[in-house]
C-alpha cells in the first residue's frame, strides 16, 4: 500500500490549501477553544496590508530587509493574511504563538533586549525630539527620530542574531512558514498597541519619553510691552501722544453742593440800607411824656 493511501497524504505532508480553506479552518479551530473554555487572541488582518501604522509598518520593513529569512516570508504573508495565526501574545522578551495548518503548531520565539549601549545611544537621539507618549506611539516623529529608531541592528528593531525561535511543525528550516506568519502578525499587533515593541525589547517608552523631555526648553518669559519709540523705530511712523491720564484716585462720598453766595452790587447795598431805615421809622419812639402816660 503507498503512502497516498496510508491516509491520503503522500510522505506524511498535507496537500496545499487556499487561502479560503486556511481561513476557514482557523475560525473553526477558534471557535473550538471558545467552547472550550480557552479564547484566543488571533492576529486579523483586513485587506492586503499586513500594517499600516509607523511601528507596524517599520517591524515588516524591518524583518525583510534580513536575507536569512527571506526564503520563506512570502508564505508567512499569506498565512497571515488568511488568518491562521490563531493565538498571539507578547511579553518581556518573548513571543508565543500558535498557527492552523494541517494540525495546530506551537511557536515559541525569544528576542534579546536592546542592548544599554544602544538604549543609551537611543535616548541622546531623541532628546528634545519627542513631545509626549502619544506623539512618540503614533509615530509623529522627527526623520531623524525615525532614523535613529529604525537603525539596522542598533535600534529598537531586533536583528536575526537577537531572535531565537522554535516551531512544532516538522519543517527543519532556518525560518519555517509558521514561524514568518508570527513575525508578520506581530507587525499587524503593534499597529493597535505599539507599546508592545518596548515591553518586547525590555526598555520603557516613559523612560525614552521623560529622556527627550527634560532637554526641552522651559516656558519663555512673558513678553514685555514695547515703548511707543520703539514702536516708532520699527515700524517707521510718527505716533501722536496720548493724553495723560489722571492717576486713580479712590471715589470719595458725595456731598451736597453748597449754596452759591453772590457778590451785591451797589444797587443791591442801597436797596438793603433803604429798608433797614424804612424798618426803622415804624418803631415807636419812647419818650418821658409817652412813658409817663403809659404808666
Amino acid at each position: 500500500m503507498s503512502s497516498w493511501d496510508r491516509g491520503g497524504y503522500g510522505y506524511g505532508w498535507a496537500p496545499k490549501q487556499t487561502v479560503g480553506m486556511r481561513r476557514a479552518e482557523a475560525a473553526r479551530k477558534i471557535a473550538d477553544a471558545a467552547r472550550r473554555g480557552t479564547p484566543l487572541a488571533p492576529v486579523e488582518v483586513a485587506g492586503r496590508k499586513i500594517a499600516e501604522t509607523f511601528w507596524g509598518k517599520a517591524w515588516c520593513d524591518n524583518l525583510e530587509r534580513y536575507q536569512d529569512f527571506a526564503h520563506r516570508l512570502g508564505r508567512g504573508r499569506s498565512y497571515v493574511r488568511s488568518g491562521s495565526v490563531i493565538h498571539l501574545e507578547v511579553a518581556a522578551g518573548t513571543i508565543r504563538a500558535v498557527v492552523s495548518g494541517s494540525e495546530l503548531y506551537e511557536i515559541a520565539i525569544t528576542i534579546d533586549a536592546v542592548a544599554k549601549p544602544a538604549w543609551r545611544a537611543i535616548q541622546t537621539a531623541c532628546t528634545g525630539s519627542i513631545g509626549s507618549r502619544v506623539d512618540l506611539l503614533s509615530g509623529r516623529l522627527s526623520d531623524p527620530v525615525m532614523e535613529r529608531l529604525c537603525a539596522d541592528r542598533t535600534g529598537l528593531f531586533p536583528a536575526p542574531s537577537a531572535i531565537t525561535f522554535t516551531c512544532s511543525c516538522p519543517d527543519h528550516a532556518i525560518m519555517c512558514k509558521h514561524v514568518a506568519a508570527v513575525m508578520y502578525g506581530v507587525g499587524a499587533r503593534l499597529d493597535h498597541t505599539p507599546e508592545l515593541l518596548f515591553t518586547l525589547r525590555r526598555v520603557s517608552a516613559d523612560e525614552l519619553i521623560a529622556s527627550a523631555l527634560s532637554a526641552l526648553p522651559t516656558a519663555a518669559p512673558a513678553a514685555r510691552a514695547l515703548a511707543p519709540e520703539g514702536l516708532a523705530a520699527l515700524f517707521g511712523i510718527e505716533l501722536a501722544d496720548a493724553p495723560a491720564r489722571p492717576p486713580a484716585t479712590r471715589a470719595a462720598k458725595k456731598r451736597p453742593a453748597a449754596k452759591s453766595r453772590v457778590a451785591a452790587t451797589p444797587a443791591v447795598k442801597k436797596r438793603a440800607a433803604t429798608k433797614r431805615s424804612v424798618v426803622a421809622k415804624k418803631k415807636p419812639v419812647v419818650t418821658k411824656k409817652t412813658a409817663g402816660r403809659a404808666r
